[in-house]
């Protein structure tokens, strides 16, 4: 049995269509769980994602948005935010821009997506590592949010995951700031020198001791000696890190093949969510069965990109125990090269149907 029978408890991907009017509005998940990290995106328009977690807090001053290196509250005033975090959901309320307060929230006709994570509510100091840090963290989902404050030296920070990373995003969130999003995968080559930048679509980075002097353990994750984008001095940062949960998660590689009979990458469970993303130069996708629920499923967003979501290119199937890529050369997802993953359940496999 999956320790996670049903899945949708700690993970869910939630759609909406704007009606520029409601403000706040309630959106509700289909799992009836409060989200600690909401990250949604405009599928209509070419608009920013926009990124709230419980530890940072939710206002007009607390979003981030994954296709740029901005500080944290980036024009969330003007275009509309993310204001409470709520038993089943969470709560969008319009900006102060005329004609403009409802681009990011709830735009009249436009239809939106945002995908949730639950952590553990509220955050509690964790200090396993030489940089204190306040965590939440859900151990049974594998998923914490970590906030701290970078020393330029280097050091360690702790997750609270009780088992070691295999996935850390992370990001410097302070005014004046325009900094890179940082991503660190058990995947990559070298554990501690090789990183990925969420919001562009450059190959992987090797800098020397970029994640500190030793691989990220089950306490915690180590951070760059000098002003890097994950450990800026002085400056407050923001990581989400997660674990693959046997029938709920996975993390993980696949070598691309250049055809249109791609590879079958192994899940053992049905996704409800896909990340996956080149080590060479290419866009990040993000695949979901909410807004696709028929193979092949041809909708990506791109957290590197505003794009609006694609409709017709990028074709994988979703599969009752994992995906199959079917894109052939030239369109990013199935180069011959190597790919990072991330999936996230709709159902275990035992429980899982096809399509």
């Amino acid at each position: 049995m999956p320790a996670i029978k049903k899945p949708n408890q700690h993970f869910d991907a939630t759609l909406w269509t704007g009606d520029g009017t409601t403000s706040p509005r309630s959106i509700t998940n289909a799992g009836g769980f409060q989200p600690d990290l909401v990250w949604s995106k405009n599928r209509t328009s070419a608009y920013n994602h926009q990124l709230f977690d419980s530890v940072r807090g939710t206002g007009s001053s607390k979003n981030l948005m994954s296709n740029s290196t901005d500080a944290e509250g980036t024009n969330a005033s003007s275009f509309g935010f993310l204001s409470a975090f709520n038993s089943n959901g969470f709560s969008l309320t319009k900006g102060t821009d005329p004609g403009n307060e409802y681009l990011w929230v709830g735009k009249t006709s436009d239809n939106y997506v945002a995908w949730q994570w639950k952590a553990g509510g509220a955050a509690v100091s964790n200090t396993a590592g030489s940089i204190s840090s306040q965590v939440s963290v859900n151990t049974t989902s594998g998923f914490s949010v970590v906030t701290y404050t970078g020393t330029g030296a280097t050091a360690t920070v702790g997750h609270g995951l009780g088992v070691t990373p295999a996935l850390i995003i992370v990001k410097c969130r302070n005014a004046g700031f325009s900094t890179n999003w940082v991503v660190w995968s058990n995947q990559f080559a070298s554990l501690t020198n090789n990183f990925l930048v969420l919001n562009d679509t450059s190959s992987t980075t090797t800098l020397s001791n970029y994640w500190g002097a030793a691989a990220p353990t089950s306490s915690v994750f180590g951070v760059a000696n000098g002003a890097y984008d994950n450990n800026h001095s002085g400056l407050n940062l923001v990581a989400y890190c997660w674990t693959p949960i046997a029938g709920y998660s996975a993390m993980g590689s696949y070598t691309g093949n250049g055809s249109a009979d791609g590879p079958f990458v192994y899940l053992g469970f049905r996704p409800r969510f896909i990340l996956v993303k080149s080590t060479g130069a290419s866009n990040w996708f993000f695949w979901d069965t909410a807004r696709n629920a028929f193979n092949a499923t041809t909708t990506p967003l791109f957290p590197n990109s505003s794009s609006a979501e694609e409709v017709t290119l990028y074709p994988i199937d979703v599969l009752s125990n994992g995906f199959k890529l079917r894109g052939a050369s030239g369109l990013g997802i199935n180069e011959s090269s190597n790919y990072i993953y991330m999936a996230f359940a709709e159902a275990p496999f035992k429980f899982a149907n096809a399509r």
